[in-house]
């Protein structure tokens, strides 16, 4: 049994580069939301997933999107479950993801549990903490000026 170590900046584009279905857990339909925030880079850019999928226990819809009430509602396997719920929540969505047949479980940031990342890994899941996945795609993608990134306030130009 091997043990779980974070995935290099490579490892991250790489399991990006593979993914073709997203299963957001904790999705909102609150604009204010950091979820809705990523939801909407996520259906709106050019990111290579085919099927972007919204997981809220009581939300009907997002973006104009249907939204599931559990990972075993989605019509398939996801293979990325991108989770936005509280720490305390990641034991059983680790064992969500793992019964529905995904291939990497990703923390957003802020959420790290190295227990919870070694079961999942154990299971045979890719596990990425305490990133953020819009990030990482803009990162590699060249969309960091995106939705609000290029403030400006950091530049190498010189004040005229």
């Amino acid at each position: 049994m091997s043990t779980w170590s974070a995935p290099s900046a490579r490892e991250r584009w790489e399991i990006i580069q593979s993914t073709k279905s997203v299963a957001m857990m904790g999705a909102s339909p609150n604009p204010a939301r950091p979820s809705y925030f990523v939801a909407t880079y996520l259906v709106s850019s050019s990111c290579s997933f085919e099927n972007i999928w919204f997981v809220h226990p009581t939300a009907e819809e997002i973006l104009g999107r249907p939204v599931y009430k559990s990972l075993a509602d989605l019509p398939g396997p996801p293979d990325l479950v991108d989770v936005f719920r509280k720490p305390s929540d990641l034991p059983e969505v680790a064992d969500e993801a793992i019964a529905a047949g995904a291939r990497t479980l990703w923390f957003q940031l802020g959420l790290w549990d190295e227990k919870v990342a070694q079961h999942a890994h154990d299971a045979g899941l890719q596990v990425v903490m305490n990133r953020c996945l819009k990030i990482e795609h803009a990162r590699w993608a060249g969309g960091l000026h995106l939705a609000g990134f290029d403030t400006g306030v950091i530049s190498s130009r010189r004040a005229v």
